[in-house]
């Protein structure tokens, strides 16, 4: 099955896969038993026809048994009327079967005709002493026959064989066949909806857990709630067992990260501190320098350890536009002086799946970047990229200055750590290399191009909620 093709079921679904073995179940079962029963049916056709010509069998056994009977008299206590009616498709004949004492008497229907021995289409005798099968007649009919051997001793050996047109057992097989065909063709289809009912409702628990837990992914709920069946019950605790072991592991990592923070920038900080107070030292300006790169070191891997334990977080949603609002006016301020203007557009439905700090660590970044470097104007704009395939949908955020811009080797260079293409500018070179690192934790990525209003311009794709 490829796509959907019925009511709640989708292709490479458990539902799917359980209502194609359960309907190739049915279509087996029923066949099986629909063959099973016309055969029976048949059967017992030919065992009641069996019994109709048997009858005449023994009459007509009978009627040969009686030789002083008057010829006009003799074999009329059939009565039957078909064996009068020329070629009408029952018949019945009477021959010897000594070769030196050749008589045959027929019934009127055969006409001139004779009807083949079952002995010569080799048909063995039963255990009751008679020949049964099907023949071809006179007509082309087909017949069922019976055929016996009589010995009567000094009045010789005979051969009695009864035929009648098997057509009343084909017509009557037919029809039980056409009804038997649409009652199980009804019985099919009851099934078959019965079976769709049951697994779709059946499995409606898994289902209602399996949106819950994008729910908490998405960040609208944060445990399974609700009853669920007893099978399923303890799959819905297990889970909930293990988000609250992963925030307990998360909280402990967000401890440890701050107090190795704590612990290792304050010896830094009195060693640059001690440093800076002996500038004409030689070895103070090395120690300087070097304490400065292990400030940097640390603050740059302490800063993606606090990221990754913040990632580890199940179920965070953020609205993109208060966060881009409140960084356009905190840029506009520090900024101030260079009178820069920051322009936004927001899609109203941009939501980030992430935490907030993090969202206004890489904006807030990209911003002030662009803040240094333009000339007067700086373009935020964030829309949303709908899924394509399998793909999810993405926050596509871009950032704009008009300053003079980067070629393609400072635009590669720029985004590695410690980078700065210009130490008149202040900071670290550490900013895009964070927004870099963290958007790619969060499974996005910064790309670095020239923008149309001929700056630099700065593109972030994020996971959307």
């Amino acid at each position: 099955m490829r796509g959907r093709k019925f009511p709640g079921l989708r292709s490479n679904s458990l539902a799917t896969r359980l209502f194609l073995s359960a309907t190739a179940w049915v279509v087996v079962v029923l066949l099986i038993t629909g063959v099973v029963l016309s055969s029976v049916y048949r059967s017992a056709s030919e065992r009641a026809f069996d019994r109709r010509l048997n009858l005449y069998l023994r009459t007509l056994i009978a009627e040969v048994a009686t030789p002083d009977e008057p010829a006009d008299r003799q074999f009329q206590s059939l009565g039957e009327p078909l064996f009068d009616l020329p070629l009408s498709g029952w018949y019945w004949e009477a021959d010897r079967a000594d070769p030196d004492k050749k008589q045959i008497r027929a019934s009127r229907s055969l006409w001139d005709k004779k009807l083949p021995k079952l002995e010569d289409q080799g048909i063995a005798l039963s255990s009751s002493g008679i020949r049964v099968g099907y023949v071809d007649g006179p007509e082309g009919q087909t017949l069922r026959m019976v055929e016996r051997p009589v010995d009567l001793g000094a009045d010789g050996k005979f051969r009695v064989a009864v035929a009648g047109d098997a057509t009343e057992i084909f017509n009557e097989t037919r029809t039980f066949d056409y009804y038997l065909g649409g009652t199980f063709a009804a019985l099919t289809i009851g099934l078959l909806l019965t079976t769709i009912f049951q697994v779709r409702f059946g499995l409606a628990p898994l289902k209602r857990i399996s949106d819950a837990i994008a729910d908490i992914r998405s960040g609208r709920a944060e445990r399974l709630e609700g009853e669920f069946p007893v099978e399923i019950a303890p799959l819905a605790r297990e889970t909930n067992a293990l988000i609250d072991a992963n925030r307990e592991i998360v909280e402990r990592a967000r401890t440890h990260v701050g107090n190795l923070a704590h612990a290792v920038k304050t010896p830094l900080s009195v060693i640059i501190n001690e440093a800076s107070a002996h500038e004409r030292d030689p070895f103070a300006v090395k120690m300087l320098d070097q304490a400065r790169m292990m400030h940097n070191q640390v603050a740059h891997h302490l800063e993606r350890a606090r990221m990754a334990a913040r990632l580890t977080v199940v179920g965070t949603v953020t609205d993109v536009a208060p966060v881009v609002e409140a960084l356009r006016r905190t840029m506009g301020k520090i900024h101030r002086d260079r009178d820069v203007a920051i322009d936004v557009d927001v899609s109203p439905a941009a939501k980030f799946c992430g935490e907030r700090q993090d969202l206004e660590e890489m904006v807030g970044n990209l911003v002030d970047n662009a803040c240094k470097w333009a000339h007067s104007r700086v373009f935020i704009n964030v829309s949303v990229r709908p899924p394509a395939g399998a793909e999810l949908a993405m926050l596509h955020i871009t950032v704009d200055d008009n300053g003079q811009g980067l070629s393609d080797t400072q635009r590669v260079q720029a985004s590695k750590r410690g980078r700065r293409l210009d130490e008149t500018k202040p900071g670290s070179g550490l900013g895009l290399s964070i927004v870099t690192d963290l958007a790619a934790l969060y499974g996005g990525r910064l790309t670095l191009d020239r923008a149309p209003t001929g700056g630099l311009r700065a593109e972030l794709l994020l996971p959307a909620a």
